[in-house]
């Protein structure tokens, strides 16, 4: 028997196999099919700006007709957006986000949803559906917020000086740091917190600092979650050389009994 004779039959159940395990549409210029795409990474915002939450469809395509669903989970009723014959149904909507989002690029398979006047209650995980093209995408809000600290002098002495930072309205709770002119971080006392009825943090912080040549001293607050830090400065007098030396231990006696003998000589004249 030749080897033509045998080969056909053993490598034709290999090419049906093969024929067969081949996906749908697999050959080339085929259509892809349809996907919901979202963000890679969490979305940050701040509180009282605008945000746009990006979900689109790929390859992009008119979505105008499409039944679009944005909802959170985690919420009772969970809807924030649902879109259907070409306007939105608010009937089973989250009333904290009516009349706050908005979807206007349906045309070029940008569903993306912008969500105006941020608010800390909006963080968390978002889905967005398209119910026609099978699993939804899911985008990860951050938000946060922040504020610039003031520093105040809350008690001076001849050589030392407590100073008081304060900073108010942010989210996540940020930390306290003290700095004095090169840099170096200044031992403080404990950071002061405060969480109010809207969620939002104020913080103080205090610490000693002594009058010398390097009078310079920064107060940062910073949130690590949301990458944002604010800084303020202030510039504490320093001692003259003469009062120095007016106050050095053992002088200040010796200048207060001269001027009361002094005193006591005059009068006696």
């Amino acid at each position: 028997m030749a080897f033509s004779d045998f080969t056909v039959p053993l490598f034709r159940p290999l090419i049906v196999f093969l024929l067969l395990s081949q996906p749908h549409g697999g050959h080339c210029g085929a259509t892809r099919q349809l996907q919901v795409i979202g963000p890679s990474q969490q979305i940050l915002a701040t509180v009282g700006d605008d945000v746009i939450l990006p979900c689109r469809l790929e390859p992009a395509m008119n979505a105008s007709d499409m039944r679009l669903e944005w909802a959170r989970p985690d919420l009772s009723p969970g809807f924030i957006h649902v879109r259907a014959n070409r306007q939105e149904y608010v009937a089973h909507k989250q009333p904290s986000f009516r009349g706050r989002t908005f979807i206007n690029k349906l045309q070029h398979g940008d569903v993306s949803l912008k969500l105006s006047k941020v608010r800390v209650s909006d963080e968390g995980t978002y889905r967005c559906l398209v119910p026609s093209l099978g699993p939804p995408a899911f985008i990860m809000l951050v938000v946060g917020a922040v504020s610039s600290p003031a520093i105040s002098t809350i008690y001076t002495s001849s050589c030392k000086v407590v100073l008081q930072c304060e900073s108010r309205g942010w989210y996540p709770e940020p930390e306290v740091l003290w700095l004095d002119g090169e840099g170096n971080l200044l031992s403080a006392g404990p950071t002061e917190t405060v969480r109010g009825p809207d969620d939002l943090y104020t913080v103080s912080s205090r610490v000693t600092v002594e009058k010398r040549h390097s009078n310079s001293f920064t107060c940062r607050v910073q949130q690590r979650t949301i990458k944002q830090t604010r800084e303020t400065h202030i510039t504490v007098p320093v001692l003259s050389q003469w009062v120095k030396v007016i106050l050095a231990p053992g002088l200040l006696g010796v200048v207060l009994c001269a001027g009361f003998t002094i005193h006591k000589w005059r009068i006696g004249r």
